[in-house]
């Protein structure tokens, strides 16, 4: 089985919280601080009920639009995550306090992908443990869990090229997550949109296939 990590982003309750960790998930991400189009955040509060049902095994992400290092902090602390995913186009002076404010956390720092163009100036990005790429609709005011696949040979590309780990994400499915995984080697994988049921929640079924996938 490949050693590939795996996100599921936009989780809304312990009850899908939990099914993605059985059916093999590695990290739950957590939405909150809201800019952009999306059905997917929930208030601080919540997330941390979310996180104090999860397996010590498990890591947390806080996926924020947030460009305020002070807010970010404040959830970061009170939620205690692993990660902060700063999924904006922030100042790096903000990334620079929430950097020795919070050393123990993990910085994702997001790569902007629309077709096969990078949109985000990565030159520009100073602190950061961990890449993320993700598709980005300009039409709807999505900057993520769009549900839409870019190039994945810019991905291929960018985990050749940069000095830090890289997630995929954008519109990454059960059946094609096992090839992206195959071509481009990358530390990790992130999920959304293609492991929702009618209902908008989770589908164990979808989580399990996509695990699968990507892991063998």
């Amino acid at each position: 089985m490949s050693k590939v990590m795996i996100q599921i982003a936009g989780i809304r309750t312990i009850q899908d919280a939990l099914a993605a960790v059985e059916s093999g998930m590695d990290i739950i991400g957590l939405l909150v601080g809201q800019k952009h189009n999306s059905d997917d955040f929930i208030s601080k509060e919540v997330a941390r009920e979310i996180k104090l049902h999860l397996p010590e095994s498990v890591k947390t992400t806080l996926i924020t639009h947030v460009e305020n290092a002070t807010q970010i902090i404040d959830a970061a602390r009170f939620i205690d995550v692993d990660y902060i995913q700063l999924h904006s186009s922030i100042n790096e002076i903000e990334v620079e306090k929430i950097h020795n404010a919070l050393p123990d956390k993990k910085l994702i720092r997001v790569i902007h992908i629309l077709g096969d163009k990078i949109l985000t100036d990565v030159s520009k990005i100073k602190y950061v443990d961990f890449y993320f790429t993700d598709s980005i609709n300009l039409k709807t005011d999505q900057v993520g869990g769009t549900g839409l696949e870019h190039d994945y040979n810019v991905d291929k590309k960018l985990v050749a090229t940069l000095d830090k780990p890289l997630f995929i994400a954008g519109g990454l499915t059960p059946e094609n997550v096992g090839d992206v995984v195959k071509k481009c080697k990358p530390y990790g994988v992130d999920v959304n949109t293609s492991c929702r049921g009618q209902d908008g929640f989770r589908d164990r079924h979808k989580m399990e296939a996509f695990v699968q996938s990507a892991k063998g």
